[in-house]
C-alpha cells in the first residue's frame, strides 16, 4: 500500500499578477489521520492508464522537474530543498491571468504500482479551488454555523506522479487535471511539467481510433461519395475491429474493415497525413488496450441527423436500413423484427 514518506507545502500565486511566492521553511509534520485522508486525497483521482514521459526538446537534463525528481530519488531527504525549486519553477509558469494560485504539495510515496512494478513516486499537486463549508458549534445547548473556506479533499484539482521508473526519454508519470481548460492545461502538463504521452498499448489505441473516426468522418466524404448511412457503417465496423479483437493490424484492420482497395489506399495515406499533424506515430501491430478503447469510443457518434429533429442512430446491422428517394423528398428506410 502507498505511503506518504515526506511532504512540503507553498503557496504559488499568479506571477502574471506579482502574487509571489510564500515558501514554508520546512517540511510538513503529519498526524496519522491527516496522512491517511491525504495519501486518498493526492492518490485516489489516478484511475486512467495513459501515462506519459518527461521530456525537453533540447535534452531531458534541461526538464527542470525532471532534474528536481533525479535528486529526490537519489537522496529522498533533499525533498523540501527541491520542492522549494519546483515551486519557484511553478510561479514562473503561472504568468496568464487566467491561471489561479493555490497550495502547491511536493510529496514523496513510498510502494506504488505502475506497470505491474513496485516503486517510490515523487509527487506534485496543486490545489486551486475552494469550497465553502459550514462548521456547527455547539455550545450550552445552543447551535451557532459558521462558513469557512477550504479545501473539498474530493476534488483535486492538479497532479502528477513521478514514478522511480525511468524510460529513455524521461520516468513514467501519470497526470491528473480537472481543471483541463485551455491555458489552464497547458501551462500544468506543458510549461511546468513538460509532458508528452509516452508510447504504448494505450497510446497506440487512442490514436488509431481516432484516425479511423476522423478517416470516415471527414477524409473519405471529400474523396469518395458515400452516405451518412455508409459512414456509420464503418464506424460501427471499426468499433467492433477493436472490441473484438486482443491486437491490432493495420493490414487486417484494412481488409476487414474497409474492403474496397481504392479506399485502402487514401486510408493509407491518411495514416500519415495524421500522424505528422498531429506529432505521433502509430505503429502497424500493437496490443489493444481495453482501457483505451472504451474512452475512445464514447468519441464514436453514430447519429444521422434529418432536417431538424429527426434523429436515427445507427447501432447495429447497416442492411437493416435503405436509403432512397421519391415524389415526397429524400427517405430512409429501416427494417427490423421486433419493437421494444
Amino acid at each position: 500500500m502507498s505511503t506518504i514518506e515526506n511532504i512540503s507545502l507553498h503557496l504559488v500565486g499568479n506571477s502574471g499578477a506579482a502574487e509571489g511566492v510564500v515558501l514554508a521553511q520546512g517540511a510538513l509534520s503529519l498526524s496519522d489521520s491527516v496522512r491517511e485522508l491525504l495519501t486518498d486525497y493526492f492518490l485516489s483521482p489516478f484511475s486512467s492508464e495513459e501515462l506519459f514521459e518527461l521530456y525537453h526538446d533540447s535534452g531531458i537534463e534541461f526538464n527542470v522537474v525532471y532534474g528536481a525528481a533525479s535528486r529526490i530519488f537519489d537522496n529522498p531527504e533533499t525533498l523540501h530543498e527541491q520542492s522549494v525549486n519546483l515551486a519557484k519553477h511553478l510561479y514562473e509558469q503561472s504568468s496568464h491571468p487566467k491561471i489561479k494560485g493555490g497550495e502547491f504539495y511536493t510529496v514523496y510515496f513510498r510502494d506504488c504500482l505502475v506497470d505491474g512494478d513496485t516503486v517510490d513516486a515523487v509527487g506534485l499537486f496543486k490545489s486551486e479551488n475552494k469550497d465553502t463549508f459550514l462548521r456547527v458549534l455547539h455550545e450550552g445547548g445552543n447551535f451557532n454555523l459558521e462558513s469557512e473556506q477550504g479545501i473539498n479533499i474530493k476534488k483535486l484539482d492538479k497532479g502528477c506522479l513521478i514514478f522511480n521508473k525511468e524510460r529513455e526519454n524521461g520516468y513514467v508519470v501519470a497526470v491528473v487535471d480537472n481543471t483541463n481548460r485551455g491555458i489552464e492545461a497547458q501551462y500544468w502538463m506543458d510549461d511546468f511539467l513538460h509532458v508528452r504521452q509516452r508510447k504504448d498499448g494505450y497510446a497506440n489505441t487512442q490514436n488509431a481510433m481516432a484516425m479511423a473516426k476522423n478517416f470516415v468522418t471527414k477524409a473519405l466524404p471529400e474523396q469518395f461519395e458515400v452516405s451518412k448511412a455508409d459512414q456509420i457503417d464503418l464506424l460501427n465496423r471499426s468499433l467492433e475491429f477493436f472490441k473484438e479483437n486482443d491486437t491490432f493490424e493495420m493490414e487486417e484492420f484494412a481488409n476487414e474493415v474497409i474492403e474496397q482497395p481504392e479506399v485502402i489506399e487514401s486510408f493509407r495515406q491518411y495514416k500519415r497525413s495524421f500522424e505528422e499533424e498531429n506529432d505521433v506515430v502509430i505503429d502497424d501491430s500493437f496490443d489493444i488496450s481495453d482501457y483505451a478503447f472504451r474512452r475512445q469510443q464514447r468519441s464514436y457518434k453514430r447519429v444521422i441527423r434529418l432536417d431538424r429533429k429527426i434523429q436515427i442512430i445507427i447501432d447495429g446491422n447497416r442492411d437493416h436500413v435503405e436509403q432512397g428517394e421519391d415524389e415526397r423528398g429524400k427517405y430512409y428506410k429501416v427494417y427490423y423484427q421486433e419493437e421494444e
